[in-house]
């Protein structure tokens, strides 16, 4: 198999996991809107979930590597076209593989101890409080910083900037560069939920904006591996 062909092969597997296991946390966890919820709530949901949906979490966490591995075959797919351009998107793409499989892990390995900490029916009051804190905390920095923020800043930057390299290539046709460029600028922009004079309540544009802009980002990622593989 050719270094094109598993590019396509890796992006189109990328897509379609990160797509069926967001649907699957939607449907038994309400995500991303239960993200939304008061603490108590999250908590005591994610208990009556049970270790399957860890598992569940964990494997909407390994689309982060899959992500990864999509970054680097799709470097070495259409690098030598564009060197200057594709390397930069190859440390672009790297950088938010990373950040979102450091947002996610915490449902994996965080969570699951704060939410017994928290259910605890022998547990005092301060101890459910501190849970609760220690969970709004890492929330905010791990989900919303890094997971949401960094997430879709890097995701949308690398986005576009393969998007500006599949222009300069005749790899695959010009159209997939130029999708690519507004659904990756449109997530830079929407990075900026919980930025600055949004940071309590957040931008509500951004919250209907990025499910759009992901659902396309998904499709595009299949479009453009499906280019590589024929």
């Amino acid at each position: 198999m050719s270094t094109t062909t598993a590019a396509g092969v890796v992006l189109i597997t990328s897509a379609v996991w990160f797509s069926v296991w967001f649907t699957v946390l939607a449907r038994r966890f309400d995500y991303p809107e239960i993200l939304r919820l008061p603490t108590d709530e999250i908590l005591a949901r994610f208990r009556a979930g049970g270790s399957s949906l860890i598992l569940v979490w964990w494997a909407f966490m390994a689309s982060g590597g899959l992500l990864l591995a999509s970054v680097v075959l799709l470097d070495r797919a259409l690098g030598p076209d564009t060197p200057t351009a594709s390397r930069f998107a190859l440390v672009v793409g790297t950088l938010a593989a990373l950040v979102q499989v450091l947002g996610l892990l915490r449902w994996v390995y965080l969570v699951p101890e704060l939410a017994r900490a928290h259910g605890d029916p022998d547990a005092t009051e301060a101890s459910r409080a501190a849970a609760a804190v220690t969970f709004r905390a890492f929330h905010q920095y791990l989900g919303v910083g890094v997971g949401e923020h960094l997430g879709y800043l890097l995701t949308g930057a690398w986005t576009a900037i393969v998007g500006v390299v599949l222009l300069g290539g005749d790899v695959v046709e010009a159209w997939l560069g130029w999708v690519a460029i507004p659904i990756g600028l449109g997530l830079v922009v929407c990075s900026a939920e919980y930025l600055g004079p949004n940071e309590e309540r957040g931008w509500p544009l951004a919250a209907r904006a990025v499910p759009v802009l992901y659902v396309a980002w998904s499709l595009w990622l299949i479009a453009l591996g499906v280019a590589l593989v024929a």
